[in-house]
């Protein structure tokens, strides 16, 4: 389950200095809570750089070990998941439960 068994070293080197900046922001998001793209661009010093948080989304390769799936747009409401809007919204809902 995402958020659970997960607190291991990733390498995170194939990404841009500011996607493993993303990637560890993701990551300390709680199991179960979701943040949006503005929100995570501004904590990063980019208060522009919502469509830029959404394209390190798209280059995470590690779905539930970078979970990228608990961010959304501003309105909360879903967007393009590298896995699926469906398995996007799946994952967030089974989060809600734990």
């Amino acid at each position: 389950m995402p958020g659970v068994g997960f607190d291991l070293p990733f390498d995170l080197r194939h990404g841009t200095p500011f996607q493993q900046r993303l990637w560890e922001a993701f990551r300390s998001i709680p199991c179960g809570a979701t943040t949006t793209y503005t929100a995570l661009a501004r904590r990063l010093g980019q208060p522009n750089g919502a469509r830029a948080v959404a394209t390190a989304c798209a280059a995470n390769a590690i779905a539930l070990g970078i979970p990228c799936h608990r961010v959304v747009r501003a309105d909360g409401t879903l967007s393009g998941y590298r896995w699926g809007v469906e398995r996007k919204r799946a994952l967030i809902d089974k989060e809600a439960t734990i």
